[in-house]
């Protein structure tokens, strides 16, 4: 099969490519918006543009088989548009129904869209969130990762093309950035964190594993117009993920026991909350359908991960 990979040289879309291309030996084409040598010599590239409404692919589809959708306008913990909704939709849907309308007309037969947990919500209290959840959120990234979602769905109705929806949590590898980066440089440096008594549960997906079930949901006839929700499968609390990290520094964590709730009063008045829910709050997934439907499981383990992620960083 011929797979064709959106934002090839982003964190996961990188992987992705180069796990098909090296490791598994599969034909696939990297969907550029402009040319680049960061990608392996053998790896064919075309040139896509920008992902929005009104772009022509032209054939930039010739002979695909599967498209693996991973370009998008990511998240933004502060953005400063002032309608912000507005930007994620005119990549994040607009631009995204315009790419699978034309990768249907030139007979791609499957198309897997990395969408996002937030399409869920934000966290969980009581029980883990589930592919059959209402949909309720507030978040205009998750919001706009939504309504991609029904758009692909209502396409795959009236065009034959198969869709798979991918909804992961916050995904940890070699080359992450963001608030990741900064938690794996404040404990290489021994920075004490007042980080020493929380109790949340979040579930997280290495990026060996995103990688691993993307492709198994290439041509398993079971994914087929599903939505999976993936992750480790191995919980872990703040002051936990922490930990692991150290370790796999070979360190030992500076955590201090300070209590959540002086935290997020501090945050609040700081004008952060958006980052005490993060640090402090739960958000657990129930990945169980991935496992029991399409019998997939991780391939790497978070301590394995992380430790690849930390030599990545060195």
């Amino acid at each position: 099969m011929k797979v064709l990979v959106t934002g090839s040289t982003g964190f996961v879309g990188s992987a992705v490519v180069h796990q098909l291309s090296v490791a598994s030996g599969q034909s696939v084409v990297a969907g550029l918006r402009q040319p680049t040598t960061k990608l392996a010599g053998h790896v064919e590239q075309v040139v896509m543009g920008d992902l929005l409404a009104s772009t022509d692919y032209g054939n930039a589809f010739e002979s695909v088989d599967v498209v693996i959708h991973t370009a998008a306008r990511v998240h933004v913990m502060s953005d400063d548009s002032s309608d912000p909704l507005a930007e994620y939709r005119k990549v994040n849907v607009d631009g995204t129904l315009n790419l699978a309308r034309q990768a249907a007309q030139a007979g791609v037969s499957r198309f897997i869209y990395i969408s996002s947990i937030k399409v869920n919500g934000e966290s969980t209290e009581d029980r883990p969130f589930t592919p059959d959840d209402v949909i309720s959120t507030n978040d205009p990234y998750g919001l706009s990762k939504w309504e991609a979602e029904q758009g692909l769905f209502a396409l795959a109705e009236v065009s034959g093309m198969e869709v798979v929806v991918i909804r992961p949590p916050l995904i940890y590898g070699p080359g992450v950035k963001a608030n990741f980066l900064r938690m794996i440089q404040w404990v290489q440096k021994g920075v004490p964190l007042p980080l020493g008594a929380v109790k949340n549960r979040r579930s997280l997906i290495a990026l060996d594993n995103l990688v691993s079930f993307i492709i198994h949901c290439i041509d398993h006839p079971k994914a087929s117009n599903e939505v999976f929700l993936i992750s480790d499968g191995e919980d872990v609390s703040t002051t936990d993920l922490l930990k692991k990290a150290a370790r796999a520094f070979g360190k030992q964590a500076r955590l201090i026991p300070v209590p959540v709730g002086l935290m997020c009063f501090v945050a609040s008045l700081l004008g952060k909350k958006d980052i005490a829910d993060r640090l402090f709050g739960s958000l657990q997934i129930d990945s169980s359908k991935a496992r029991n439907l399409l019998r997939w499981n991780p391939v790497i383990n978070m301590d394995e991960q992380l430790k690849k992620t930390v030599e990545g960083w060195k």
